[in-house]
């Protein structure tokens, strides 16, 4: 996430946060399935694979 285009806000951060526990509950995604569903939505976001790890670890925390 080096690249300015794929640099995610602390704005953005709270709607991919909002984003994944809407989709949680929605889908009543199992919580050993949460890694996969926010990583989804982060590389849909940015548009890019390489993940941030703390990223995507405040994403799915409790």
């Amino acid at each position: 996430m080096d690249q300015p285009g794929n640099r995610v806000s602390v704005f953005d951060c709270d709607i991919l946060r909002g984003a994944f526990i809407k989709c949680v509950i929605e889908k009543n995604i199992p919580e050993d399935q949460w890694r996969a569903e926010a990583a989804l939505l982060i590389s849909d976001f940015t548009d890019c694979d390489d993940l941030d790890p703390d990223l995507l670890e405040w994403i799915v925390r409790k």
